[in-house]
């Protein structure tokens, strides 16, 4: 892995149905896009934000960042990445792409997706969180956090917004603490040939049940190795989401990037 070479891609769009314009919130005093930024700073030597937005391209350049215009037409982030790796000149060998909503991304998040490809048979790879045995049955079944099933040499067998496994004979109530469950952590990292791949292929019918395109590159046979992580992310999809936010780097100060 010591020859491989890492870039990090931001996608990052201004429009939103639940909060337009969210890349650029303030935050501790600086733009969410640039928390963002900077911690992925802190483990890669090459970092790009990719945007179809003037307005938050022109923050990144007044912070110092690369940016790189990509298209509007893009239906996912994985295809802005594409884009952007493409228009950036960047000759990396691994591309990770990093939520432009996430400003607290940990580090050692980075490193251990980078870590993935000391295998060489990884061509995509991703993390999950455990789930408490404390947790609920409610909560697990949330369909905005997607479960993750994973093989004996830590590759991913199905990803789906329904509770996976079923525990046959067992109430629910009763699940996650009988079963060790995993959700998904939406950050991925690809080898550059596959991501020219995996973007040229059509919707699958796994992926359009669901609504997870990482399904459409199980479907075609694509070998996902999955990375275990503990770390807390506060995602910012609402302007309450950027209030606990606020709440949260007041009161872990170390936090600051």
């Amino acid at each position: 892995m010591s020859e491989l070479t890492f870039a990090g891609i931001i996608p990052a769009r201004y429009a939103s149905t639940r909060f337009p314009g969210k890349p650029l919130a303030m935050l501790g005093g600086m733009p969410v896009i640039e928390h963002v930024y900077r911690r992925a700073c802190k483990v890669l030597g090459e970092v790009w934000v990719a945007t179809d937005d003037e307005r938050i391209a022109a923050a990144v350049r007044e912070f110092g960042g690369n940016v790189v215009m990509t298209s509007t037409e893009h239906r996912s982030g994985t295809d802005r990445c594409c884009e952007a790796y493409a228009l950036s000149g960047s000759s990396a060998d691994v591309v990770i792409n990093i939520q432009g909503d996430e400003p607290f991304i940990d580090p050692s998040q980075l490193e251990q997706i980078k870590g993935c490809f000391s295998d060489p048979a990884t061509q995509i790879a991703t993390l999950v969180r455990p789930f408490p045995p404390t947790g609920t049955f409610e909560q697990l079944c949330n369909p905005n956090s997607p479960k993750v099933t994973v093989s004996d040499d830590g590759f991913a067998l199905m990803f789906s917004r329904s509770v996976i496994p079923y525990l046959r004979g067992i109430q629910p109530e009763e699940w996650p603490s009988r079963f060790g469950y995993h959700t998904h952590i939406g950050l991925y990292a690809y080898r550059a040939d596959v991501l020219a791949e995996i973007t040229s292929l059509p919707q699958s019918p796994l992926e359009i049940a669901e609504s997870l395109e990482q399904l459409r590159w199980l479907q075609n046979g694509y070998k996902i190795k999955v990375g275990v992580s503990d770390c807390p992310t506060i995602g910012i999809d609402t302007p309450e989401d950027l209030e606990a936010a606020k709440h949260y780097l007041d009161s872990h100060e170390c936090n600051r990037p």
